[in-house]
């Protein structure tokens, strides 16, 4: 991916620099990670089947010990590395912006946190197993950026995960693009109908919303592809191919299977492999809003 010498995002928070002190939380979960909000990422580590939504409601305290680190300088590897998220962030922002303003919108820009290990998010404590996600009552993305490696090691996705030199990563931005795209269903709304409509629902059936809304965030970040190719010619040959397979290595059915040996369907919160990678592909090709409708093409009404 061709990135370098764009426009940069002002709304990234980069708190790698800072020390994490005791994780105090008031409940025998142990390092359970976000007290009474819903995120949204792109899986979690706590649950193999991909789970959307993540609310823990705890009792008792749930604190992080954080000190900034006086004059932290980035390592030239963090620096490509913060160069590279504030470019992508900048790349949806001016899609998006694009997008709403000619459907009589107006686009408000997400902000990005980038994190190691833990977090101190304005409803609790969220920890790097969790992956990337989407707090929607703060508007902000969480991304830990040692992911991306788990990513590639643990799920075969090829992901390059120093982001130096020449040679960005379009998996990363992927995953960015995703999240962002939680942002846009905020905006529009659709964050708030699924959850008011999994309230009424059994769980086998709230999964159901919860795979077209994850279905839906993967259009969406095809729709970002679309227009870095269209307004930046930036993507290279391979970029859209890393993507779709790395949509494919963290489908519920290939999560579930290398864990389990096999998949339950009604388990299932973001999509099979090939929903995710077909979804993503649906929106790179089209670039509408129109031709993201999840819920209907699933049978939700």
């Amino acid at each position: 991916m061709k990135w370098q010498g764009r426009r940069q995002s002002g709304n990234v928070a980069d708190q790698r620099g800072s020390s994490k002190g005791k994780i105090a939380i008031g409940s025998g979960i142990g390092s359970i990670v976000v007290v009474g909000l819903i995120v949204f990422g792109l899986f979690t580590g706590y649950d193999t089947s991909g789970l959307a939504n993540l609310a823990q409601n705890l009792t008792g305290s749930s604190t992080l010990s954080t000190t900034t680190v006086d004059n932290y300088e980035p390592t030239e590897q963090e620096q490509a590395q913060l160069d590279f998220v504030e470019t992508i962030l900048a790349g949806t922002e001016d899609t998006w912006t694009k997008i709403f303003t000619e459907n009589n919108m107006t686009y408000r820009p997400t902000t990005l946190v980038l994190f190691s290990g833990s977090v101190q998010t304005a409803s609790g404590v969220a920890t790097s197993e969790i992956g990337p996600f989407y707090s929607p009552s703060e508007e902000k993305i969480y991304v830990d950026l040692s992911f991306f490696q788990e990513l590639r090691d643990d799920y075969g996705a090829r992901v390059k995960t120093d982001i130096a030199g020449d040679s960005g990563d379009f998996v990363v931005a992927y995953v960015i693009a995703h999240e962002v795209g939680h942002h846009v269903q905020n905006l529009l709304g659709e964050l708030d109908e699924v959850s008011q409509m999994q309230n009424t629902l059994p769980e086998a059936q709230g999964n159901e919303w919860s795979v077209a809304l994850e279905l839906q965030a993967d259009y969406y970040a095809g729709i970002y592809a679309h227009y870095e190719s269209e307004l930046y010619g930036s993507l290279e040959e391979d970029d859209i191919t890393a993507a779709t397979e790395a949509a494919a290595a963290i489908g519920d059915d290939a999560i579930q299977e290398q864990a389990y040996g096999q998949a339950n369907p009604d388990t299932f919160t973001h999509g099979t492999s090939d929903q995710r990678s077909e979804w993503f592909t649906r929106g790179y090709k089209d670039g509408t809003l129109a031709g993201g409708d999840t819920f209907s093409e699933l049978g939700l009404e």
